[in-house]
């Protein structure tokens, strides 16, 4: 092969590593809106508001906590199940408790079960929406408010579904720089105000 075949071939096999690697980068963002948009593997929806109706027909929403091994939290649904017409608003609450001398952040992941219900589980407010951060010694209640979206009974799978799984699992987190700085004691070795009020946005 000529030295300029080389070259060219040297090129093409760089871009192709450059292309791969950029795939790679994408792949997990990707993924991720595809699981949103679809309800793919049990991801959920998302929305502003509620749902606009409610059919006389109930599914049984069932509560799962669980962690990280490595997160040092406590964490359980207060309410293991809950009965509600599709279309109707659920609030529901899980419980965190950080037993630890240090503050401790976390991160909820989320998904629900069967797979054919992700799409329809429509979530209008949740702690899973934003990082948490509890105090030494801190127990907190965090709610999610949540529909089961009345296309459902649409659904090829969807419409035989009688019960839900909602399931969470908390990943310990670095706590920011600037939560830090507010959860020092000051020289006095008394605690900031910030640490006596809830971590829960």
């Amino acid at each position: 092969m000529s030295r300029a075949g080389v070259r060219n071939t040297a090129f093409a096999t760089a871009g192709v590593v450059v292309v791969m690697a950029g795939l790679g980068f994408a792949a997990v963002p990707l993924y991720d809106l595809f699981c949103r948009v679809t309800g793919f593997g049990g991801t959920t929806s998302a929305s502003s508001q509620a749902s606009d109706s409610v059919l006389d027909k109930t599914v049984k929403v069932r509560f799962d906590a669980s962690t990280d091994r490595d997160m040092p939290w406590q964490f359980k649904p207060v309410q293991r199940t809950m009965d509600l017409k599709i279309g109707e608003t659920g609030l529901a609450f899980y419980e965190a408790y950080n037993p630890t001398d240090r503050p401790v952040a976390g991160t909820a992941t989320y998904n629900v079960t069967p797979y054919a219900a992700g799409g329809y589980f429509t979530k209008i407010d949740c702690f899973c929406f934003t990082m948490q951060v509890l105090q030494p010694g801190e127990r907190v209640q965090m709610p999610v408010t949540f529909y089961v979206d009345p296309e459902i009974v649409e659904d090829r799978e969807g419409k035989f579904l009688h019960e839900i799984t909602l399931s969470y699992t908390f990943y310990e987190t670095d706590v920011p720089e600037d939560r830090q700085a507010r959860l020092a004691p000051d020289a006095g070795g008394a605690p900031d105000p910030a640490q006596t009020q809830s971590s829960v946005n």
